[in-house]
C-alpha cells in the first residue's frame, strides 16, 4: 500500500509537469502572429534578474523581432544592477534595453509592478515563487515565458495548472 501511494504521487507530479508544459505553450502558439515581426514593439519584463534571467532576457533581445526590455524586478537590487550592466554592456542588445530607474522594481511584490509595463514576461525567479508570478501574469493577460521547474510541490503545480486553465479560457 505504501508503494501504491508513492507511485500515485510520482505519477501525479510527472503528469502535472507534462500537462503544465503543454498548457503553457498553447497560448504562445495560438498567438504566433503576435511574434510575427510586425512593426509594433514587443515589450518584455524580466522577473528574476539572476544569471538565468539575464541569459533568457539576452536571448529574447537577440531575436529578429522588434523587442525591448522595458521593466525589471527582483527581490534584490544588486541583481537588477548586475543584470542591467551585463545587458547594456552587450553592444548587440544595448539599444533594446529601455529600463529607466523608475521601472526597476525591488521587493517581493515587485513582479506585479514590472509586469504592468510589458506584453511578455520572463519568469526566472526561484521555482517556489513561480506559481504566484504565473498567476499574476495570467491575471494581467500577459504572454509568459517561464523557466522550469514550474513549481516545487504538488500544491504549486496545481496553482499553475489552475492559472493555465484560466489563461486558456481568455483566448
Amino acid at each position: 500500500m505504501n508503494t501504491e501511494k508513492k507511485n500515485s504521487r510520482r505519477d501525479f507530479v510527472k503528469t502535472s509537469a507534462l500537462l503544465t508544459g503543454g498548457v503553457m505553450a498553447t497560448p504562445l502558439l495560438s498567438k504566433a502572429n503576435f511574434f510575427s515581426g510586425a512593426e509594433d514593439t514587443i515589450k518584455v519584463a524580466l522577473i528574476g534578474c539572476g544569471g538565468r534571467g539575464t541569459g533568457a532576457a539576452t536571448q529574447a533581445l537577440s531575436t529578429k523581432q522588434n523587442v525591448k526590455l522595458v521593466a525589471m524586478a527582483d527581490a534584490f537590487r544588486d541583481r537588477i544592477d548586475n543584470s542591467f550592466k551585463d545587458m547594456t554592456g552587450d553592444n548587440n542588445i544595448k539599444s533594446r534595453v529601455d529600463v529607466p530607474e523608475e521601472r526597476k522594481y525591488v521587493g517581493f511584490d515587485a513582479y506585479k509592478k514590472a509586469m504592468a509595463h510589458a506584453d511578455v514576461v520572463i519568469l526566472t525567479t526561484p521555482p517556489g515563487f513561480r506559481p504566484i508570478h504565473f498567476e499574476e501574469a495570467v491575471k494581467q493577460g500577459k504572454q509568459i515565458f517561464m523557466e522550469k521547474p514550474v513549481a516545487t510541490d504538488p500544491a504549486g503545480i496545481k496553482r499553475v495548472l489552475d492559472a493555465a486553465e484560466i489563461a486558456k479560457q481568455k483566448n
